[in-house]
């Protein structure tokens, strides 16, 4: 028995030929392709990430004009923009470094810039420029308007007349509060971002949000060992069930004795804020709101000390009456 076997078809050989896959870098894609359809599309954190990756892109990142865009689209009322501002400006401000040195060199100009969004939507941005060298700033109590005291902004805001008003303005009501040297080219957001406070005062009908930043000088015992810059917005004017309008925006600063400082005294807790640690941008509300109750804490424990103080001296005082008027009275007595 025989098998045949068919040989294989040899007239053409099939053949396959895999071509190598291209392997592509970030840095073979042109700088000016980068820069016009990729890093202007970020936001300011992921551009921070973004420049971290390489030398290339941290060169590209570094642009005057992406920092000037990304400062602007956050902060309006900013007419300019660095990337140091918004490290300085987007988180929160913790408090003094550990061994720096105290600065005694004060600004002798800041400018505000301010911005208030409701829902997401701008309703107020203004920047003011303050001079601080004259000796009645230095002496006068600390404050900065944003409004004259006849001027108001009309806002979105419902005035419904009852309390839903402030609890609608403490979850939908942001503020920030940008504090520029423009001399050595320091900032500082003195704002908690949202609200840390809301509330109707009993005889305007106005209504009061309170956003603040507390700082920690590093004066341990004394009533200046945390301040508050404590921003006020007050909204009003609007009838019952029509829209409120921004009447004041203003900044102080506040002791643990419940004193407002002076501007001398203001300005070396500025440059604490401009010199200090910067926090976690991620959580500002809850930072900010904890703070600022911790030091409302601290202020009530120093209040009741003060008072127990001022309990026993008294209480010395109507001691020492007492025996001098027995003493008076034995020796009359006794003559």
């Amino acid at each position: 028995m025989s098998i045949y076997t068919q040989p294989p078809c040899s007239s053409s050989t099939a053949t396959t030929t895999v071509e190598p896959s291209i392997a592509t870098s970030i840095s073979t894609i042109h700088p000016d392709i980068l820069q016009a359809h990729i890093l202007n599309r970020l936001d300011g954190l992921s551009l921070v990430s973004t420049a971290c990756t390489s030398t290339e892109l941290n060169s590209l990142a570094s642009q005057q004009d992406l920092w000037t865009n990304i400062c602007h689209s956050i902060w309006p009322s900013t007419n300019t923009g660095w990337r140091s501002l918004f490290s300085e400006c987007f988180p929160l401000t913790t408090g003094p470094r550990v061994n720096s040195p105290r600065d005694h060199d004060h600004p002798s100009e800041l400018i505000s810039a301010v911005d208030i969004h409701y829902k997401n939507k701008l309703i107020f941005s203004k920047d003011v420029e303050t001079e601080t060298s004259s000796s009645w700033f230095l002496c006068s109590p600390f404050r900065i308007d944003m409004l004259d005291p006849k001027d108001s902004c009309p806002t979105p805001i419902p005035n419904s007349g009852s309390e839903e008003t402030c609890r609608d303005l403490a979850g939908d009501l942001s503020l920030s509060w940008i504090l520029i040297d423009p001399t050595r080219l320091r900032s500082v957001n003195l704002s908690s971002h949202k609200p840390v406070s809301v509330q109707r005062h009993w005889l305007s009908g106005e209504v009061h949000a309170r956003f603040a930043t507390v700082l920690a000088t590093g004066d341990r015992g004394s009533a200046s060992e945390s301040v508050q810059c404590g921003i006020v917005v007050t909204c009003g004017g609007g009838a019952q069930g029509g829209e409120m309008h921004v009447r004041g925006v203003s900044l102080q600063v506040e002791d643990m004795d419940g004193v407002f400082l002076n501007g001398k005294a203001s300005l070396g807790v500025l440059n604490t804020g401009f010199e200090g640690k910067k926090g976690m941008s991620g959580r500002r509300e809850m930072e900010g709101r904890k703070r600022y109750e911790m030091f409302l804490e601290m202020k009530r424990e120093r209040r009741e000390r003060r008072l127990k103080k001022e309990g026993a001296l008294d209480m010395l005082c109507v001691s020492f009456g007492v025996m001098a008027l027995v003493s008076l009275g034995l020796f009359l007595l006794l003559r």
